[in-house]
């Protein structure tokens, strides 16, 4: 089922997301995915495969490196020193899209629900490294990169992780 819209392709084995416009890959960043790997169940930090869509887009007038709680700005820019004051905090920074799946019953509602298990495209600090799964479920990006994938895409976009 490839959309006829430009869509996001995010490849768990090579840690990739490109954004397809037809045939034409129009942006192509390395990403991290889940170091618990792939899986749609709650409170596994596994990423869901399969079609998703951006149910909503996060921080759009807020600066690089503002750091997210909840899905609010909590007013902080991230730096060295937040992260030594906060070295536990899984960091949201820079622009958030949210996940929602597609797919009955395999990610979307009851224990495979995306959109509740609130898995993101997001920023996170620079020194994170990218092309490893490394996060807790979300699929990472370098915040210079989540801001102009986010500044290219909209609420709808849909989103096909494979692997």
């Amino acid at each position: 089922m490839m959309p006829d819209t430009p869509y996001i392709e995010v490849n768990i084995h090579s840690q990739h997301l490109t954004l397809w416009d037809g045939q034409t890959a129009i942006f192509e960043r390395a990403v991290s995915t889940a170091k618990n790997g792939v899986g749609e169940l709650q409170n596994t930090g596994c990423t869901p495969r399969g079609w998703l869509q951006i149910k909503a887009k996060i921080g759009a007038d807020h600066p690089k490196h503002s750091v997210f709680v909840g899905r609010r700005a909590t007013g902080e820019i991230y730096s060295a020193d937040l992260n030594k004051q906060y070295p536990q905090r899984d960091w949201i920074l820079s622009r958030i899209l949210w996940l929602g799946g597609l797919e009955p019953h395999k990610n979307r509602y009851g224990s495979v629900d995306t959109l509740r298990r609130f898995i993101y495209i997001h920023g996170c600090p620079d020194h994170c490294p990218m092309g490893v799964p490394e996060s807790h479920g979300c699929i990472r990006m370098r915040n210079d990169d989540v801001i102009q994938l986010f500044n290219l895409v909209n609420v709808g976009t849909k989103v096909h992780v494979v692997g």
